[in-house]
């Protein structure tokens, strides 16, 4: 079983690459980000691997990181959820948002990978709305909003994401679940744009435990 390959990219394609290790070529598919971040053709590169054995192929999937290859693996034991269908949910919804977007319940986050349509996201949300608690999603993520696009993939992210992933870090260190942190948060800011009010850390985490005590 691999689990890990470094070597030199020599080849790209459309959702894959073949990367040189040692001489020998391995063929290795990837979500389109993975793809544009770990560099150009020649490059040194390194991908943590699962490997999938059937009957008739072994195929090698590469991620970026492991918290990418974390996701991969719990999106797919989703039933419906096939190896091109997780491949495709990371690509339009990144691993460092995919946890807001469970505990939000986000549908739409979803329905934006190519082959994933309402039920299938609704049957993913449902199944790993308790799983995903198990993946930190307070570290580094961007909370689905309707405030902007990202030019990546327009995912929308909060101009003030970085408070609001601060305030649900306050807040799961309080006790409460990450899923129940951000949909207090997501109405905490909701309360705040609508009144034109401080956005603060402070502020936004005292709304927020108001909508948790209510």
């Amino acid at each position: 079983m691999i689990g890990k390959l470094s070597g030199i990219i020599d080849y790209f394609d459309t959702n894959s690459l073949i990367l040189d290790v040692g001489g020998v070529g391995y063929v290795v598919l990837a979500s389109s980000r993975t793809l544009s971040s770990i560099g150009q053709v020649g490059d040194a590169a390194s991908l943590l691997i699962t490997t999938n054995v059937r009957e008739d192929a072994i195929t090698l999937y590469g991620f970026a990181d492991a918290l990418e290859k974390q996701w991969f693996a719990l999106l797919t034991s989703v039933q419906g959820v096939g190896a091109k269908a997780g491949m495709a949910i990371l690509a339009a919804c990144p691993a460092d948002q995919l946890g807001f977007a469970i505990a939000a319940q986000d549908k739409a986050a979803l329905t934006r990978a190519s082959g994933v349509g309402p039920k299938l996201a609704t049957r993913i949300l449902t199944e790993l709305k308790d799983k995903a608690g198990k993946i930190d999603i307070s570290g580094g993520a961007q909370m689905a909003t309707t405030s902007k696009s990202s030019k990546a993939g327009d995912v929308q992210v909060s101009e003030n994401f970085g408070v609001d992933q601060d305030a649900v870090s306050a807040l799961t260190n309080l006790g409460y679940s990450s899923s129940d942190a951000y949909k207090a948060v997501m109405a905490a800011q909701e309360k705040t744009n609508d009144n034109e009010t401080d956005t603060g850390l402070q502020s936004i985490i005292r709304l927020a435990l108001q909508e948790l005590s209510a």
